[in-house]
């Protein structure tokens, strides 16, 4: 008898169980929590395009969260791609609606949120000091070295916004995508269970999404900005924005603004908001090219 084929078998790498969603269910979807939904799929190929699609064709109920034990398509910024081994991360979105609490011109401010919230839980439930990359990376320290170990990619969808979150957590050595990528478990880790992890930030996500709605989505009042501000790694460094269209900026990261733009301060003494593009931390406070 040929036995199967250890690629389809869900437990083929023991020390990668599969989630327990029935337990995953029990823990997250309370009647007062914002967590309404939990799915986990075996694998598909990006969780944001399929929320996306069914909040665009059927309508969602808020709080509806999609997880992948694999994702064979996943995106980035910029549509580039995010894969890992199956059940070594935690691959995931959530439909969030924000609806007339909140002003549309605020909702440029879920992703940042996403990215506190995954920084807060992941430092908590792993204990690894993890930092926030400006606009959407979460970033760890694997041998004194800055390494990319998730991101962050929000889009509009139906009458609110798709968060999708990628995060490495058991990922080896050998298996990293690039040179400048990481993943919890590299940087020493204490708990890389991923039921442990998923429920932490889902909880951190629920509050402070809850803390910004009920300030109207105004970052400031609601402490989302000072957060965001005191644990991104972009700030008091000089980096370099590459910007839509092909143009450049180069300038020293002084502060996150009122709509979650980055502020630039130029040779020229000029401060320059940056609301989209991509930023490489150039030698500064904390060192390395990233």
């Amino acid at each position: 008898m040929t036995p199967p084929d250890a690629s389809h078998n869900r437990w083929s790498d023991l020390d990668r169980p599969p989630l327990n969603v029935t337990a995953l269910r029990r823990g997250l979807l309370r009647p007062e929590s914002l967590w309404s939904e939990l799915e986990v799929v075996e694998a598909t190929g990006s969780t944001n395009s399929d929320l996306a699609e069914r909040a665009r064709s059927a309508g969602l109920a808020e709080g509806t969260v999609l997880v992948a034990e694999e994702q064979t398509a996943g995106r980035g910024r910029l549509e580039r791609s995010w894969t890992a081994p199956p059940r070594s991360g935690l691959f995931l979105s959530v439909y969030l609606e924000p609806g007339e609490d909140v002003p549309v011109e605020r909702w440029g401010w879920v992703p940042l949120l996403a990215g506190v919230a995954a920084a807060t839980g992941l430092a908590k439930a792993a204990g690894v000091d993890t930092a926030l990359k400006w606009p959407n990376d979460l970033l760890v320290t694997v041998e004194g070295e800055e390494s990319k170990a998730g991101g962050i990619l929000g889009e509009f969808a139906g009458n609110g916004i798709v968060v999708g979150l990628g995060i490495n957590v058991s990922l080896r050595a050998d298996e990293l995508p690039a040179p400048t990528a990481g993943s919890l478990a590299l940087a020493g880790a204490v708990s890389t269970d991923r039921e442990t992890l998923l429920r932490a930030v889902l909880r951190s996500l629920e509050h402070w999404y809850g803390e910004w709605k009920g300030a109207g989505g105004d970052a400031a009042a609601s402490g989302l900005q000072a957060a965001y501000a005191a644990g991104c790694a972009t700030l008091d460094r000089t980096v370099r924005a590459e910007l839509p269209g092909g143009n450049s900026l180069v300038g020293q990261a002084v502060a996150i603004d009122g709509d979650g733009r980055l502020v630039l301060s130029t040779e020229d003494g000029l401060q320059q908001p940056v609301s989209a593009g991509d930023i490489v931390h150039l030698r500064g406070a904390a060192g390395g090219l990233t």
